[in-house]
């Protein structure tokens, strides 16, 4: 997820990751994002038939609001 790859990319689309590029990012089983999908907690995604593409902004959002919170302190 480079942003060198999105200045060469002729077309001026910022590049687009599948199922399987955002769980090997992401250090989690394929199966995890699907269920994520199914749940309604995973980053956005774009359908083209059968397929699901990531786009690479959506996915630094979406991991963005991943963020713990810290625990207050109580005082």
């Amino acid at each position: 997820m480079d942003t060198e790859h999105i200045a060469a990319n002729p077309w001026g689309l910022e590049p687009l990751l599948d199922v399987g590029e955002l769980a090997a990012y992401l250090g989690v089983p394929v199966s995890t994002v699907y269920d994520w999908r199914t749940r309604g907690l995973g980053p956005r995604a774009y359908r083209f038939g059968k397929h699901l593409k990531f786009a690479v902004s959506d996915v630094r959002i979406w991991i963005e609001q991943q963020r713990d919170v810290p625990p207050s302190d109580g005082r």
